[in-house]
């Protein structure tokens, strides 16, 4: 860890200890690593007697099956009336446009940034970022050592929650020997690793593996098979009775296919501004860093991992991946 993130790491420390009322917030669609994140972090402020509220938006409720197991019911949609008298922490957020927090006219007290995407735009007025880490999780956990909370059981499912999601179960380059130590602690802590895998990552719903099979037989190849890619349209969802969220999972299958060094699943959307695509890439060898890729089509992510929204069409669309994965091999 460089001197710069030891200080914000006491920074941020400080600024927890010293607040007395907070607001927590993530990313729109939170993943496993935003849901982990938000809920642990609600868990150990909770334990030193703060004043805490927990926010994800009613657009993004309810949760994906995936998650559906965890326990928000203490998490509120509104923001509170009195935001700016609280410190409020962004976490696993690269930016604050990713936050439906960035619409209110109100300043909060301070805001602390929290989070491990190296494209972090660092909007906070304590910015914690630490890329090497393999998750927000990751930070979290670190943080309640440097708070001197101990874990219990429900703090640790979470964590552990954010670590295998962002981690890809341990397969992506971002599990490091740290992560699995942390990994280590947390189930010495007394959580169910497998029945969080399980929850997670099986009992599909039929109309998920429906789509998957629509995916896998829209299947491109394109740059000599460099790039896998697969297509879904908004009539592939219908057809399916497929929700958005069931094309998790997908982009990974894509990734291990032989010679593959980046894969995509470009799917149509609508909505009030017409129809466009919402584009996952992974990397699978880390030899293109995909976050590139996403940044310049108005997105961003991590190396391994990215994503972005945009309006051109199909074949330019596809056009773009393929140059700019031709700029980076």
């Amino acid at each position: 860890m460089n001197p710069t993130a030891t200080q914000s790491r006491e920074q941020t420390i400080n600024a927890l200890r010293q607040g007395e009322k907070f607001l927590l917030v993530t990313h729109e669609h939170p993943d496993g690593d935003a849901l982990g994140s938000l809920l642990a972090m609600s868990i150990i402020l909770r334990s030193l007697g703060k004043d805490v509220v927990s926010f994800i938006a009613a657009d993004d409720r309810p949760l994906s099956y995936e998650y559906a197991w965890v326990d928000v019911s203490g998490v509120v949609s509104e923001i509170p009336a009195d935001l700016e008298s609280r410190v409020v922490v962004f976490l696993d957020c690269g930016n604050t446009e990713r936050s439906p927090l960035v619409e209110e006219a109100a300043s909060p007290e301070q805001l602390l940034n929290i989070d491990h995407h190296h494209d972090n735009t660092r909007f906070g007025s304590v910015d914690y970022v630490v890329e090497d880490a393999s998750s927000t999780a990751e930070i979290v956990w670190d943080l309640a050592h440097g708070l001197d909370v101990p874990l219990n059981a429900e703090m640790a499912e979470l964590l552990y929650l954010g670590l295998i999601t962002d981690t890809g179960r341990f397969m992506y380059p971002n599990a490091t020997p740290k992560s699995h130590e942390m990994a280590s602690e947390l189930l010495a802590a007394g959580i169910d690793g497998n029945l969080i895998f399980r929850r997670v990552y099986e009992n599909l719903p039929e109309a998920k593996l429906r789509l998957f099979a629509r995916a896998l037989t829209a299947t491109e190849r394109h740059l000599d098979g460099r790039l896998t890619l697969s297509i879904l349209t908004t009539d592939d969802f219908q057809q399916c009775a497929a929700a958005s969220s069931f094309t998790e999972g997908i982009v990974d299958f894509l990734r291990a296919v032989d010679g593959t060094r980046v894969a995509a699943l470009i799917r149509e959307t609508s909505d009030a501004n017409g129809e466009s695509y919402r584009v996952s890439m992974r990397s699978s060898d880390g030899g293109i860093d995909v976050s590139k890729i996403a940044r310049a089509g108005g997105g961003g992510g991590h190396p391994a991992a990215a994503g972005f929204r945009s309006e051109l069409g199909r074949d330019d669309l596809v056009a773009l991946l393929c140059a700019q994965i031709s700029e980076q091999s």
